[in-house]
Parts: structure tokens; C-alpha cells; sequence
């Protein structure tokens, strides 16, 4: 059955706040959850605080008075959103618990969105950069077995494999190397509009998550790796959010963030597994039906379009957290030595790549290799959950 957003009718704007006993949501259970739900949970913090963020930009370049004042109210309750969605997250789960959350949700996302990618561009954008996050879970999951002495399948529950992408190392390219082609508003498909707002702003939440929470440790290899990895997220948001047309008006960007976070809450209600949790993604989509309304009225008014000029005329087939082992394993094979050159793909350590690599490592091993490392000496072998077999890449076996 298709549901066009467009048409449906959300809770009144007026209704839509929650007091403090409603927002105090109860969080799931960190032992017998599905990693699916808590990646659902990560992934739409991630759309909310850059719903709540575009808002306070376009409100800080809006002259208009009473749409500024529209956009406050809708943008607290965005707000209580991030607040009741964020806050499913356990307590008792440790900061580098979270971030192999973080790093499952960066892997099967962007895998699935680049398999369901229609533009080829696109595409090889999500391919390149999920290999890249592949390896950070790979880094992640041998500091929380070196320091918490815990192995990663407590939370990632052998849906996503743990080994090598391409090395965290060969990650650090020229910032001018970062930035992408965007797509033509005007000729690409509604749907990857959509898939590269999701990706933008589940990356810009991890580069936040990891500015923030680095420095919180106490062991030198923890605040390195944090320190390392956090930088290459920044590359990830300028990879990402350089795929977004800049010709886009304002009311063109906040109709496509209304409409997508329609998308994403209706695929999560539709996929999942917690009834508490599902019941909340259900009240968030019947909040978020009214805001795009009135998003599509500011469009209209503003932008003298019509919003289906714009956007799809029915939601495409839900977003979907799944295993993507094969798919990962396939790109391991094939593109685990591309970097970038420009806005282009190379298999080469051209001279600007290896200049930076000069300046940013200065002859010390990256903080990514030690805790391999330091892993091994410490607890006998490295640590990989490889359920499909051995390493696709010889090279990058256990011997």
C-alpha cells in the first residue's frame, strides 16, 4: 500500500508537546534488545539534531517574523523528539558500547542505501565511505575488548562482521580530496535526495558523538583513536554533504527534511521489533506528517512551487537495517585501495594523497594500527567476528 505524506494528516502543532512523565521514555534493555532497534534509535538522533541544527540556521537568515516563530515551535518539538528518542539509549552502556553501535549503524546503513542507490555517482560515494566505517568498527571493537575486556558480538550480535575495511590510516586525505560532485535538484531521483540527507546526518552525528566523548578517557590509545577516527568523520560529512545540491532554496532543504524524516519514522515503524519503541516511532511520524504540511504551505507560499514538483508522491520502500555481509565482503575485494583524487575515485597513492599522509602522520604509527597492537599483546590475538569465512583479501588474513 503506498502512503503519500503529502495527504495525510498529522497531530495539530498545538497538541504535539509532551510533559516531563511522557518524555521519560523507558529505555531498552542493553542485554536482550535487537541491535537493530538501538541502530534505529542511533539513526534517528542523528536526523533530529540535524533537523533541530538546519532550523537554527535557516531561522538565523529568515527576515520573516511569524516564520521564524513557526519554525521555533515546530523546532522545540523536533527538540522533545531528539530528547525522547536519544534517551532510549541505556545508561548502563558505556561510551565505547555506544560508539560500536554507532559504527554498526554507519556499516548497514550506508550498505543498504548504497545498494539501493539508483544514481551510479551516489553510489560509489556510499560504497567508498562504508568501507571506511567497516574499519573503524573494526579499530573499536579491539579497544573495548583491550580496555573493557568484552568482545563486540555483545553488541552487534554477529549481524555485522569485525575485520579489516580499508586501513583507518590510509583514511587521512587533502580536505580538497573530500569534497564530492553534488547531484542536480532538478534531475535527480526524489529518493537520493533522501539517501544523502540520511547519511549526512547520521555521519555528522558520529563526528559529534566523537568530539564530544573523546576526551572523556582516561587510557592514551582510547583518546588517540577517538582523536583519529573523529577527524576522518569530519571527511565523512564533507564527503557527504557535498552530495546535496547547494542550489537548493531554503524552503526546497526544509521541505526535503520534513519529508524525510516522514520516511525514515514510517520504514522504522514498519520494521520494528519493539513494540514500546514502535509505538514511539508511530507517535513521532503523526508529529512529523504535521510539520511537513507546514513546511509544504511555506513552500508553496515562499517558493511559489508546489511541494510534488519536489518530492516523491509516495514513500519509497521502507529503510531497512539488515545484514550485509556479502555486499561488504564483494567491496572488500574489489575497493578496499580506492582513495579520491578531486571528486573522483582512484586506485592510486597519488602525490597530494601522500603528501598529507606525510604531514598527518609524521613517520608515528597512527593510533588505529597501535591498538591492533596492543590488542594482540594483550589478549593473544586480535580480535575479528568473521562468520562468513576468512578475510576476503589474503593479504589481510590472520596467519
Amino acid at each position: 500500500m503506498t502512503f503519500n505524506p503529502l495527504q495525510e494528516r498529522g497531530i495539530p502543532l498545538d497538541r504535539q508537546i509532551r510533559n516531563w512523565r511522557e518524555l521519560n521514555v523507558t529505555p531498552i534493555d542493553p542485554d536482550h534488545a535487537d541491535p537493530y532497534t538501538r541502530c534505529r534509535i542511533i539513526t534517528m538522533n542523528g536526523i533530529e539534531i540535524e533537523a533541530v541544527m538546519f532550523s537554527h540556521h535557516f531561522s538565523r537568515r529568515c527576515p520573516d517574523l511569524e516564520v521564524r516563530q513557526k519554525m521555533a515551535e515546530t523546532r522545540y518539538v523536533e527538540a522533545q523528539q531528539q530528547k525522547a528518542v536519544n534517551w532510549l539509549l541505556p545508561g548502563l552502556n558505556s561510551v565505547l558500547e555506544t560508539t560500536i553501535g554507532y559504527e554498526q549503524v554507519a556499516v548497514d546503513l550506508t550498505a543498504w542505501v548504497a545498494r539501493m542507490e539508483p544514481d551510479p555517482y551516489l553510489k560509489q560515494a556510499y560504497q567508498f565511505g562504508v568501507l571506511e566505517d567497516f574499519d573503524h568498527l573494526y579499530r573499536y571493537a579491539n579497544l573495548y575488548e583491550m580496555i573493557e575486556h568484552r568482545k563486540a558480538e555483545k553488541i552487534v550480535d554477529r549481524l555485522t562482521e569485525v575485520m579489516p575495511g580499508r586501513p583507518t590510516k590510509m583514511h587521512h586525505r587533502h580536505p580538497v580530496d573530500n569534497v564530492r560532485d553534488h547531484y542536480d535538484k532538478d534531475r535527480t531521483a526524489p529518493i537520493s535526495k533522501l539517501h544523502a540527507l540520511t547519511i549526512m546526518s547520521a555521519e555528522q552525528q558520529t563526528m559529534n558523538f566523537y568530539m564530544n566523548v573523546g576526551p572523556t578517557y582516561m587510557e592514551p590509545i582510547a583518546r588517540q583513536l577517538y582523536q583519529e577516527i573523529g577527524l576522518i568523520e569530519e571527511e565523512h560529512v564533507t564527503h557527504y554533504e557535498s552530495l546535496v545540491d547547494p542550489g537548493e532554496t531554503w524552503w526546497e532543504q526544509l521541505l526535503n527534511h520534513e519529508y524525510n524524516e516522514c520516511y525514515l519514522y514510517h520504514s522504522f515503524m514498519e520494521t520494528e521489533s519493539d513494540p514500546k519503541v514502535k509505538a514511539i516511532w508511530e507517535l513521532h511520524l503523526n508529529m512529523e506528517l504535521e510539520h511537513l504540511r507546514i513546511a509544504a504551505d511555506l513552500f508553496r507560499r515562499h517558493d511559489g512551487r508546489d511541494p510534488e514538483q519536489v518530492v516523491a508522491p509516495a514513500l519509497p520502500q521502507p529503510v531497512t537495517f539488515e545484514p550485509n555481509k556479502d555486499y561488504l565482503r564483494e567491496l572488500i575485494a574489489t575497493q578496499i585501495d580506492y582513495t579520491t583524487l578531486g571528486t573522483g575515485y582512484v586506485q592510486e597513492a597519488h602525490e597530494r594523497f601522500q603528501r598529507f599522509q606525510e604531514q598527518i602522520h609524521d613517520a608515528v604509527e597512527p593510533a588505529s594500527e597501535r591498538v591492533i597492537d596492543e590488542n594482540r599483546a594483550r589478549s593473544g590475538e586480535e580480535y575479528r567476528l568473521e562468520t562468513e569465512g576468512t578475510h576476503p583479501l589474503y593479504s589481510l588474513r590472520t596467519h
